[in-house]
């Protein structure tokens, strides 16, 4: 208000100069009709009513008393793998949520590589932002895992999550590794080299003993299971000559295919002469109905020894085996003439946990691939 009254307030003075008067009547009027907005109250989190499930967090608070000033809320959240107070510098940063018109507000398809989330939320008016509430930490705990590129068959290129096939299988670049470390000699001369480099000669470069070879085009994950349930989604390219994925055992042999041996189970999608879509474990195979989805949704639950395959869009069961874990296990993947990719660090479906639940009890129906 100082502009107004620089610009409206007229002194006046006593003929003697003796008196300076000032008439404050009509700011007087101004300031009345003035109202200020107070500081909006601070949020407190309801943690019974917050719910992490299906990679969604919803986080609910209430404002002690009533307030109809506040005009809406800001949310800030951060992963972390620390439960409670922070004790050090967070690798993450805050992420901020801002303009909620109401009192929850729902995180969806969040990719849950940490154990926990942090929330802190504020309310805010026209004029100003209240405190932020304290900080609340939730569980967001999910199978997350990388791949195993070490031990990967060289035809597969391993780039993160994704693994596309690559018939050169990086021999080229391995023989021009050794040719650049041995000595100048006639034997490799720029010729020799050229005819050593032909697809019509056998490649000098070898993968190491535990890579695996010949026609398991196989990687594994990093991170075997040994406990609980878990769930992961593998998205591939159907047109891909071959592709397989399930789980497997570490002691899988480098020689093995996926499904064809005791070691190891999954679903296997066949392009190459005829096409089929099949179950397969221990060298035998069930065709399975129905079109091909081009994502899978993989579920383990490992003290049930039950291994479920679902079409990741509509959640539709595919295929179960039902045995019996005896050893930690590891996801697994096969493709030839194609790629995919794997997405981890996802819940286990709240659909899914229902069929399981329903169908708990039921006999399988893959008593002869078990």
């Amino acid at each position: 208000m100082a502009p107004a009254f620089r610009l409206s307030l007229k002194a006046k003075v006593s003929d003697s100069m003796s008196h300076l008067m000032v008439d404050f009547s009509r700011e007087r009027s101004q300031l009345k009709s003035l109202s200020f907005l107070p500081v909006p109250g601070t949020p407190v989190i309801d943690l019974s009513q917050c719910l992490v499930a299906d990679n969604c967090v919803t986080v609910v608070w209430s404002v002690p008393g009533e307030d109809a000033k506040i005009e809406h809320f800001d949310l800030e959240y951060r992963r972390t793998d620390q439960e409670g107070a922070p004790r050090g510098r967070e690798e993450h940063p805050w992420m901020v949520v801002e303009g909620i018109r109401g009192s929850e507000y729902t995180l969806r398809g969040q990719r849950f590589d940490t154990r926990f989330m942090t929330f802190r939320v504020k309310a805010c008016n026209k004029a100003v932002a209240g405190e932020f509430s304290e900080p609340v930490t939730l569980e967001t705990r999910a199978f997350v895992f990388k791949l195993d590129s070490g031990s990967s068959h060289q035809n597969l290129r391993v780039e993160g999550l994704s693994v596309e096939w690559d018939s050169t299988g990086g021999k080229v670049l391995e023989m021009k590794k050794e040719m650049k470390t041995r000595p100048a000699s006639p034997l490799n001369s720029p010729a020799r080299s050229a005819m050593m480099m032909s697809p019509k000669r056998t490649p000098m470069a070898r993968g190491s003993r535990d890579r695996f070879t010949a026609e398991s085009y196989t990687v594994l994950a990093d991170t075997a299971l040994d406990c609980g349930q878990h769930y992961w989604e593998v998205r591939f390219d159907k047109d891909s000559k071959a592709f397989a994925a399930g789980l497997a055992l570490r002691s899988l042999g480098k020689f093995d295919q996926l499904g064809k041996t005791s070691a190891s189970w999954c679903l296997h999608l066949n392009n190459w002469l005829q096409t089929s879509f099949t179950a397969k474990h221990n060298n035998k195979a069930r065709s399975l109905e129905g079109p091909v989805p081009d994502r899978l949704g993989v579920h383990c639950s490992y003290e049930e020894g039950l291994l479920s395959f679902y079409n990741a869009h509509t959640k539709q069961l595919l295929h179960t085996f039902k045995t019996k874990f005896t050893q930690p296990v590891v996801p697994a993947f096969m493709v030839w003439n194609g790629s995919f990719s794997v997405q981890t660090g996802l819940q286990v479906p709240s659909a899914i946990k229902c069929l399981q639940k329903r169908n708990s009890g039921t006999s399988s129906s893959t008593a002869s691939l078990t």
